[in-house]
């Protein structure tokens, strides 16, 4: 699989490189659930406690498919079969082709050229068509109970991932990224995104739809 590659100095296995073209996916087969994620952006950013810029979403909990709850998960889902407990890491995937930029009424969600997808909030208006567009639920309101917010019965400013976009123009990769202590939030190129998923034998755990939301229809193909 070849690609045009971000260029930025690899932090960890699963940081591979930062910066322009950067794509952020989750490894489902790596994640454990141990929430150093959710942590790490939370320190890094300085979080409330009710607004998280990643979630950890975690599927049939407790259950063991066939082969134990750690063995294959995807290739069991692609033959129809129980994968299991699943612990997914959830955060804005910066998509290519991004359904929150498509439905916001205000262009206060952008898709800017480097391939974040950006939040101007003073354009935010609360109106939450973007949580109802997100696939991926990474629109957060935690603002929306609070002060005007509910007086004028809108949710608030949006919030969500920002890719630690600064971070990346200092050729760092995301903080949860950097954290993870299995490696399962993969940052780079779609192109080595792939590769690196082939090499462990893990798959994507998105459908087709996903996957060409988040890289596109060109790029979804490197997947398959």
């Amino acid at each position: 699989m070849t690609q045009d590659t971000p260029s930025g100095n690899v932090m960890s296995q699963g940081v591979m490189s930062t910066g322009d073209g950067m794509r952020i996916f989750p490894d489902v087969e790596a994640c454990i659930d141990c929430g150093g994620c959710v942590v790490a952006c939370k320190r890094t950013w300085d979080r409330e406690v009710q607004n998280q810029r990643i979630d950890i979403t975690t599927m049939a909990e407790g259950t063991a498919g066939p082969q134990g709850e750690n063995a294959d998960k995807t290739g069991r889902l692609e033959a129809g079969e129980n994968p299991g407990e699943t612990s997914l890491p959830m955060q804005c995937y910066h998509c290519e082709n991004a359904p929150c930029v498509s439905v916001c009424p205000t262009d206060a969600l952008q898709k800017e050229d480097d391939g974040f997808v950006t939040v101007t909030e003073d354009l935010c208006v609360g109106c939450q068509y973007c949580l109802s567009g997100c696939p991926f639920g990474a629109p957060q309101f935690p603002d929306s109970n609070d002060g005007t917010a509910r007086i004028f019965g809108t949710g608030g400013i949006m919030d969500k991932c920002t890719g630690c976009r600064s971070r990346q123009e200092a050729q760092k990769g995301p903080a949860c990224a950097e954290e993870c202590a299995t490696d399962a939030i993969l940052v780079g190129g779609a192109g080595e995104i792939a590769d690196e998923l082939e090499q462990r034998d893990s798959r994507p755990f998105f459908n087709e739809e996903a996957m060409e939301i988040i890289f596109g229809a060109e790029d979804a193909q490197l997947f398959q």
